[in-house]
């Protein structure tokens, strides 16, 4: 099985002589259209959907489901979308997954440096989301962008933060965030609850919160799944839940007109 979504639909390098039947110094060589000259992604391929982000008194909280999509088809449905940097931060990517699979790589480098030097410091949830936006506007700078709409979340020396930044560089920071078409549906679920009370607010009402909103979002958003995985960073550390299945109810629908059966 080719999994690399570029090739299907085109025939593999073997199908030219699928049996052998040149000498190998007479063989025609396959040209691969992908290794000449510097390859700029023109639009997301394999993509996420929202992620979802709150505060509550302490720490934050972050969720997003396990779907990648190729175009419309469903076609990866155990894809990671919230990975912790350091021992304080986690970050969670709609957009394009090879894009935050290299963003993820850049971080883990940059982990990876700070260990080394074995000074004491390591980068906070405020240091990676000033990193991020950096990088992002670089790279939209020349025309060329990392096509990722990115929560970044943490809790360092008795802080919370919570920031989001984007493939133009754009950046803010709220009590809660929300990415893809969550930006939309569950925004006005989270503001109700979060915004002004995130002192107050305790990890299980969180946890429901987000549960309800990432209900809401599998039944609304035909990109999402019902499947997620929920973040939690304290100053206990990152916890990174299992696979979370939301539980549905359809039998609203038949009282849809033009649902199934029913066409008056």
């Amino acid at each position: 099985m080719d999994h690399f979504p570029t090739n299907w639909g085109r025939p593999r390098n073997e199908a030219f002589d699928p049996y052998a039947t040149y000498p190998l110094h007479q063989r025609p060589k396959a040209k691969d259209t992908f290794a000449e000259g510097v390859q700029h992604t023109q639009q997301p391929i394999v993509t996420g959907t929202s992620v979802l982000a709150i505060m509550f008194k302490d720490g934050i909280m972050m969720a997003a489901d396990n779907l990648a999509s190729y175009g419309s088809l469903a076609r990866f449905k155990d894809i990671q979308r919230l990975h912790p940097v350091g021992t304080s931060t986690v970050i969670g990517a709609s957009g394009d997954m090879s894009d935050f699979q290299a963003i993820q790589a850049m971080l883990d480098d940059i982990v990876t440096d700070e260990f080394t030097y074995q000074d004491g410091h390591d980068l906070g949830p405020a240091e990676v989301h000033e990193y991020l936006s950096r990088v992002l506007y670089a790279r939209r700078s020349k025309i060329n962008p990392l096509w990722n709409s990115i929560l970044v979340g943490g809790f360092r020396d008795g802080k919370r933060f919570l920031g989001y930044v984007d493939l133009l560089g754009t950046t803010y920071s709220a009590p809660s965030i929300a990415t893809g078409y969550g930006a939309y549906i569950a925004i006005p679920l989270l503001r109700a609850a979060v915004d002004g009370k995130q002192d107050t607010l305790t990890e299980e009402d969180a946890r429901s919160l987000l549960h309800e909103c990432m209900r809401v979002l599998f039944y609304r958003d035909a990109r999402s799944l019902d499947k997620y995985q929920l973040a939690t960073v304290t100053a206990a550390g990152v916890k990174i839940s299992d696979q979370i299945q939301i539980e549905t109810q359809w039998g609203f629908a038949e009282g849809i007109r033009g649902y199934g059966a029913q066409t008056q």
